[in-house]
Parts: C-alpha cells; sequence; structure tokens
C-alpha cells in the first residue's frame, strides 16, 4: 500500500528495523508520533541522538556507561574479588534488578557460535584472562550465560581458561521457574534442575 506521505514512509520504514517489530507496529508509533506535541518529538529525537554519541562500552568491564570507567567499575562497595560473566550489557541490567549480587561484570559481546561464524576471538574472551590474571586477588568467576549450546560452548571453553589460574569458576544454576507446574517443563530443564538440586 502506497502513502500519501513519503516522510512518514521513511519513518515506518525505519521504525519496522527494531528488533520485535513488525509494520503494523510501526505504522502504529508513527502515527502515534504525528499527534505529539513538537517538543516531545523533538526531545525524543535529541534523546536517540545523544544516546548515540555520548555511550560507548566501558575500558574494564565493557558494559554500557557514558562515564570512565563506568558506574559499577567505579564504585568502591562492589566486591573486586567476583567478576560476574555475562553475554550482553542488558544482562547486566537484568542482574542488577535482583540486587543478590555485588561484585563486577565482564561483558563477553555474544557467546562462541561455529554456526553463526562466531568464535573466541570474536568475543571478550582474552580479555577476561587479561583481567584475571592483572587485577589484584580475583577469587570466583560467575558464568551467568544463557542455558542453551552456545552458552554451555563459551562456559566450557572459558572454565578450560581460567581455572588453570588458581581461581574458582562457578556457573549460575539452572532449573525450574517459580510458579511453573512440572507437567510443562521440557526434558532438558528437568534434567538440569536435578543435576543442580540443592538442600532444602
Amino acid at each position: 500500500m502506497q502513502l500519501t506521505s513519503e516522510s512518514l514512509e521513511q519513518a515506518i520504514e525505519q521504525l519496522a528495523k527494531l528488533p520485535g517489530m513488525g509494520r503494523k507496529s510501526a505504522q502504529r508509533i508513527a502515527m502515534h508520533l504525528l499527534k505529539q506535541s513538537d517538543d516531545y518529538v523533538f526531545k525524543l529525537a535529541d534523546a536517540l541522538s545523544h544516546l548515540k554519541q555520548s555511550v560507548s562500552h566501558c575500558s574494564v568491564c565493557f558494559n554500557i556507561t557514558d562515564e570512565e570507567p563506568c558506574r559499577i567499575c567505579a564504585t568502591e562497595k562492589r566486591k573486586t574479588g567476583v567478576i560476574c560473566v555475562v553475554e550482553e550489557p542488558k544482562d547486566v541490567y537484568v542482574i542488577e534488578r535482583t540486587n543478590e549480587f555485588n561484585g563486577r561484570y565482564h561483558v563477553l559481546g555474544g557467546v562462541i557460535s561455529p554456526l553463526d561464524n562466531v568464535g573466541p576471538d570474536d568475543i571478550r574472551i582474552k580479555e577476561l584472562v587479561a583481567r584475571v590474571q592483572s587485577e589484584e586477588q580475583v577469587d570466583e568467576v560467575i558464568l551467568a550465560l544463557n542455558p542453551d549450546a552456545e552458552g554451555d560452548t563459551t562456559a566450557y571453553y572459558i572454565n578450560k581458561l581460567v581455572s588453570p589460574l588458581g581461581v574458582k569458576v562457578t556457573r549460575i544454576a539452572h532449573g525450574i521457574p517459580m510458579g511453573t507446574e512440572l507437567e510443562y517443563i521440557d526434558d532438558a530443564t528437568l534434567s538440569r534442575a536435578f543435576s543442580g538440586r540443592s538442600a532444602v
């Protein structure tokens, strides 16, 4: 369908490129923006522009930040002997919401995935090893990677490199989500839950 406005068509086309966004959703957002005040739309555009210009990766943990180093690496209240390894910056936000972890992070920027031509040199594993060797007294590296084939491969590879350095390597527990009935759990998840069981 041809729209009557080329500018609207371009906006819809760009919005539709966002993850999880189809053409209909993009059209709804574009139409919504047209109804908003100029002030709102310009503030949104300015915020997006500022986001792209100001945000970079922390030189220590590779989380996204607009400060150097990031606030987590800069604060002295965080435990320095524990590093939690995650795949992407969004994982840091998920873990921080729990208020259960008070150490530092290392963002790999992906996982080993031969099918996608992503090898160990394409993510920040070398930087992790260098960090473990150079930082004072790293006691534990926690692998908070997704429980899938790529996450398992990456965890295995990191364990092989970091364990010989005398550092304890652990992995977050995987199992059955709260409120889920056993009959709806897949075999792999149930198997992990049994192998990773703990005392009550």
